[in-house]
């Protein structure tokens, strides 16, 4: 009986054991049906790794290992019990075809968690080319939205780290009612001619910041909508693209305040815009304000400084009004390098809300190309200047009496 007894303590023990490092242990996909062979849909493997995870009471790991795996979508809901990490060794890669995306549905969206790490050095392929070629929002209001790669809706104290984000269909990342996001070792890849690819997109989200990040996409690289606030970029690359864009603002009605904004230690190259405030002209209210732009390194880049309160893309403003976004407390400061257009610094602020609290502080661009003489180009704003001002900025600028 001793003996007997001993053995069913051992074996106990052992089971107990290995119930324990099923729990604690990552959750492999491959384990539950998955195929790294890339024509296999693994969309029910992970809801059913997600299922798993989200309810256990102790943090777990969902791991996709090295491979490549097809995803046609996921949907992923919290809140969770406990902390959860995603581990992307591999490549995830989405249907060329949009239509084979639900309608209305993001390719991944993860909504209401808490305390989510998404890391593991993998890529998400959102196999985009098929769905540029159908992307007709850049040119009509009224047009079929097509899918984001990555949506994290009402997301809180998450960390993206590792991973790369290839060949979106439309925004690789977009942000909506997130606290304490950040994105660190993220790159972002698309040819600089993909419509509509944002990179990260951040709207009514608070707390994000997003460094060491390499950034190249057809879009801005970084475009912050309504609703940020406290947003944190540094040491990111940025081309091609957009630039690094707050707005466009003003275009829907009832829009949030933008609120803090630093953008530091970045490299801009080659891009249509460097660091850029956008609004739509029209009655439309809104503001902009606490927002700093400094130490930027400019290598060939399109309006490197520019504030555009008449921003129209594509002709389809319907109200020509002045903007009523008011941007205030501002300032561009130590922004060095090389422009690719005359105009290295450019200040359009609207004519019924003039901007207000501008500062601008050595700036030092070059342009060497051959369509005019380097030059500034402000209206509706008088900024303070100091240091440094190569070329000189706004030496004639003046606001509307009816505005000051």
């Amino acid at each position: 009986m001793a003996g007997a007894f001993g053995i069913t303590l051992l074996c106990s023990w052992l089971f107990f054991t290995c119930i324990v490092q099923a729990q604690t242990g990552p959750i492999d996909v491959t384990q539950l049906g998955a195929k790294p062979d890339g024509s296999a849909d693994m969309s029910q493997v992970l809801a059913d790794a997600w299922k798993q995870t989200c309810s256990s009471t102790t943090a777990s790991t969902i791991l996709i290992p090295k491979g490549t795996f097809l995803l046609k979508e996921a949907s992923l809901v919290g809140p969770c019990k406990a902390p959860v990490e995603i581990q992307i060794q591999g490549t995830i890669k989405a249907p060329e075809d949009p239509a084979q995306i639900s309608k209305d549905k993001e390719w991944m969206s993860i909504m209401y968690v808490d305390q989510l790490t998404l890391s593991g050095g993998g890529t998400l392929d959102g196999q985009g080319a098929k769905a540029w070629t159908q992307n007709e929002c850049r040119v009509k209001t009224e047009c079929s939205k097509l899918p984001n790669t990555l949506s994290l809706n009402f997301v809180n104290n998450t960390v993206i780290r590792d991973l790369t984000s290839l060949n979106s269909k439309l925004f690789h990342v977009n942000l909506f009612g997130c606290n304490n996001i950040t994105f660190q070792h993220f790159t972002i890849t698309a040819p600089g001619d993909s419509p509509n690819t944002d990179g990260i997109h951040i709207g009514h989200s608070t707390g994000v910041v997003i460094t060491d990040s390499n950034i190249g996409t057809g879009d801005d690289c970084i475009s912050i909508g309504d609703g940020a606030k406290q947003v944190n970029i540094s040491k990111v690359t940025c081309g091609p693209g957009h630039g690094i864009s707050v707005g466009s603002l003003g275009r829907y009605d009832n829009e949030l305040p933008v609120e803090g904004i630093f953008v530091t230690d970045c490299t801009i190259s080659g891009t249509l815009n460097g660091v850029r405030v956008k609004s739509w002209p029209a009655a439309k209210s809104g503001s902009a304000t606490n927002m700093h732009f400094e130490g930027i390194i400019m290598q060939n880049v399109s309006n490197p400084v520019i504030i555009d309160q008449e921003y129209c893309p594509n002709n389809q403003c319907t109200n020509t009004a002045p903007s009523s976004v008011k941007i205030a407390q501002v300032s561009f400061k130590n922004i060095t390098g090389t422009s690719a257009t005359p105009a290295v610094v450019t200040l359009l602020c609207s004519k019924s809300i003039p901007c207000d609290g501008v500062e601008i502080a050595d700036i030092d661009l070059a342009y060497n190309g051959n369509q005019g003489n380097v030059s500034s180009n402000c209206a509706n704003v008088k900024p303070t200047l100091s240091g440094k001002l190569n070329p000189p900025i706004c030496a004639n600028a003046t606001i509307p009496a009816q505005a000051a």
